[in-house]
């Protein structure tokens, strides 16, 4: 599955690419994010209980930064395992500086693989549910920033 979206920040981008990093931020914004443990440099555990039509799961995994190029760009890559089956993706984020700076463009493209129970049973839902996730994941982000400094 494919996954692209952009976000638009009013913030600058040394600001949002700080949020991006942060894995406190991270895990406070993930949707159903209950942990999110460091295991190595930019490498973390994480447990997450996600949902897809009425089959609801615990996944336990990784979440890796890698390729970093502050403030511009990274990949994120996540693997994970549950009851209902496994998750694996990664995505490349990039921050882009829009009117003069004081905005920032956050433009997420990847792929995700899902499997087991919860591909079977949700796979027509599956991108829309991928997509709820990263509009609220990108929500809740801008209002962090908006908390850091100025309005997002």
């Amino acid at each position: 599955m494919d996954v692209s979206a952009t976000y638009t920040f009013e913030a600058p981008r040394d600001r949002v690419w700080r949020l991006l990093v942060d894995p406190d931020v991270i895990a406070g914004c993930l949707p159903g994010c209950e942990s999110m443990e460091a295991i190595g440099e930019d490498a973390y555990r994480a447990t997450l209980t996600i949902g897809i039509a009425a089959i609801t799961g615990r996944y336990q995994g990784t979440v890796r930064m890698t390729d970093k190029q502050e403030p511009e760009r990274y990949t994120l890559m996540v693997e994970g395992k549950g009851n209902p089956g496994f998750v694996n993706g990664s995505a490349t984020i990039s921050l882009a500086e829009e009117n003069g700076g004081a905005a920032t463009r956050v433009a997420v493209a990847g792929t995700a693989q899902v499997g087991g129970t919860i591909a079977r049973v949700g796979q027509r839902l599956l991108g829309g549910v991928s997509k709820m996730t990263m509009d609220r994941f990108f929500a809740c982000l801008r209002e962090r920033a908006k908390a850091d400094g100025t309005g997002a």
